[in-house]
């Protein structure tokens, strides 16, 4: 997409509507300025640039703001504020508006986490353009790996960090990047990676499958005395094979009809009208509902419908605290965007019995994802590490790595020009190395004071920075 617009500044076309979703994924706030400067630049040669996008500075730096909800789901749809970016910020029905005007901010952590004083310690990280750095991730904490486009975040963590502790601790097939070693494997039992990839390929794939709660649901829809005189066993209630399912349709609740040489049409079905099930299967309620009508609620009311059912509610809590609350528990996976099936996945683990040894990894988890939606999902990731946990996040939003226990922040450019480590610490700290872009953007949003705590850096390349520039400093003093 970035591509494609440096074309365009370059062919000076005017009088033309470019169309932008979410340019700025994937974008340190350096990078984004310089996108801004670009989608400025197409505007003031006589064209209309329209964004569909999330990001605070890319709001600001608007001419005007749409601003649609007021919620999510069935209960979005409306306009609730149009104007400059400082009308909408005066619009108090706007929820965006008020975070803009500072009305309602995602409050920092009065403190940062020592963690257990262990540490995950990547040595000699040499894959694509790292340049044989040592990186340490303090276990126990928050930790958040920032740095400008293509500084190496997702090679260290993903390709090396991540396959290396799948590889050891749950044989996994795939081989870790380049590196001399990682210390510190004996401190964890388990690694979870969770990416925005779809939850499944196909429409048959739901939250309320992949979570677990379809099983249960089905358990309780066997158990009604209709069912069990019938001889209906929770197999029955499952829309994935025969015996309770639509036939017709094969449990899909419609069907394609092929157009040749055009795309397929896709039509309800004409025997379950979409329900999915046959005849028999619906005439089981559970408390006044059938099987399909249950599917068709959404978390927030399935939350209410199953509140006396600790099973059932256990897993919807977990999907309603990561923002899923207007999401339908039978709603095809195919129609999930990349960031709800990243909290469906989420909400998942949430809702498994932590084992405090866990280190939970998460590629830019804020893609897509609205100010009210970001304080959300902190909450839920917060909770993880209070659990004994570690989170590792690959991030930019500055909300996101001001909540950090920990920073390791990689530079100074992209490219060959980066793979080094420019800082470690907490962010009180990282808001002090003027080497650091991140640190930069983040003496806006941080004190740069004492750092609530005073725990020592572990053996890293930033760590080890730090230490000569103090040597440095009381030298010069003497």
């Amino acid at each position: 997409q970035r591509i494609r617009l440096a074309t365009q500044i370059g062919s000076a076309l005017m009088g033309v509507l470019y169309v932008c979703d979410e340019p700025s994924i994937g974008l340190h706030a350096v990078d984004n300025q310089r996108l801004i400067r670009t989608l400025t630049r197409l505007r003031d040669l006589g064209n209309t640039v329209l964004v569909v996008e999330h990001d605070e500075a890319m709001m600001r730096a608007a001419d005007h703001l749409i601003d649609l909800g007021p919620g999510a789901g069935e209960h979005g749809g409306h306009v609730v504020a149009t104007g400059t970016p400082k009308q909408v910020m005066r619009n108090r029905e706007s929820l965006t508006g008020q975070y803009l005007a500072g009305k309602h901010t995602i409050p920092m952590p009065e403190s940062r986490r020592e963690g257990s004083g262990e540490a995950l310690v990547v040595r000699g990280a040499a894959e694509h353009n790292l340049k044989r750095i040592d990186v340490a991730f303090p276990l126990g904490r928050f930790i958040c790996v920032t740095g400008v486009s293509g500084s190496g975040k997702s090679t260290l963590v993903n390709e090396i960090l991540a396959k290396r502790l799948a590889h050891d601790l749950q044989r996994a097939r795939e081989r870790a990047g380049a590196h001399d070693d990682l210390e510190g494997l004996e401190h964890v039992d388990k690694v979870v990676v969770i990416d925005q990839s779809p939850i499944g390929r196909t429409p048959r794939s739901n939250p309320a499958t992949y979570t677990g709660l379809f099983t249960i649901v089905r358990e309780l829809f066997a158990t009604m005395p209709e069912a069990r005189a019938r001889g209906y066993k929770p197999g029955r209630f499952s829309f994935n094979v025969k015996g309770g399912r639509c036939e017709a349709c094969k449990g899909d609740g419609y069907n394609q009809i092929e157009m040749q040489f055009l795309p397929d049409v896709t039509v309800p079905c004409e025997v379950c009208r979409g329900a999915r099930y046959n005849r028999e299967a619906l005439e089981i309620q559970f408390r006044g509902k059938t099987i399909a009508e249950v599917l068709d609620m959404t978390v927030t009311e399935a939350l209410e419908f199953f509140d006396a059912f600790p099973r059932a509610k256990r897993k919807l809590e977990t999907l309603h605290d990561v923002g899923l609350g207007y999401i339908r528990l039978g709603q095809p996976a195919t129609t999930l965007s990349g960031g709800e099936a990243q909290r469906v996945k989420l909400a998942t683990e949430l809702s498994r019995r932590a084992t405090g040894r866990t280190v939970y990894i998460l590629d830019e988890p804020t893609t897509g994802l609205a100010f009210a939606d970001i304080e959300s999902l902190l909450g839920v990731l917060q909770r993880l590490v209070s659990q004994g946990n570690t989170v590792i996040v690959i991030e930019h939003q500055l909300d996101v790595i001001k909540n950090a226990d920990w920073i390791v922040d990689l530079g100074p450019h992209g490219g060959e020009r980066g793979g080094l480590v420019i800082a470690e610490g907490t962010p009180e700290h990282v808001a002090t190395i003027d080497a650091s872009a991140t640190g930069r953007f983040l003496r806006d949003v941080v004190s740069t004071g004492s750092p609530p705590t005073n725990g020592a850096a572990p053996t890293g390349n930033g760590a080890k920075r730090t230490s000569r520039r103090r040597r440095a400093k009381r030298a010069a003093k003497a």
